[in-house]
């Protein structure tokens, strides 16, 4: 199934994305380091995003299956940009925080670690930039 998303430059290098199924808004801006003000995520922000929401929710999606409550996981994603050859996203270090009520058993914590790994929007990554998955 095909998504559309609307994205229009609203100027002062700010961008308006809306989603097309929910109308949901979100807004982005540039980074300081390259001309804008950081008031907003910024277009690469919301790469890390996606990777960091995309891994619990498929980890999420398996746990129901297994009647495991992850309600509390984290993920903390630290986005580490690359000049050479060309501006881009060079490494994402992804820390993953299970709830500390959880008990999981040695095979549910292993079927959720390789969950992660597979998440979709880690499988769209270029296979240049360094993701790094980490479970606390």
């Amino acid at each position: 199934m095909a998504v559309e998303i609307d994205v229009e430059y609203q100027g002062d290098l700010h961008c308006r994305a809306v989603h097309g199924p929910s109308q949901g808004i979100l807004t982005t801006d540039a980074p300081v380091d390259n001309g804008g003000k950081g008031e907003l995520f910024s277009p690469t922000d919301l790469v890390a995003a996606g990777l960091g929401s995309c891994i619990l929710t498929v980890m999420g999606l398996v746990a129901r299956r297994r009647d495991i409550d992850l309600t509390g996981a984290t993920a903390r994603v630290t986005k580490e940009m690359a000049r050479a050859p060309v501006r881009r996203i060079g490494r994402l270090t992804v820390t993953v925080t299970f709830p500390g009520t959880l008990t999981l058993s040695a095979e549910d914590r292993l079927l959720l670690e390789k969950t992660a790994d597979l998440c979709p929007v880690k499988q769209s990554l270029h296979p240049d930039l360094a993701v790094v998955i980490r479970f606390a």
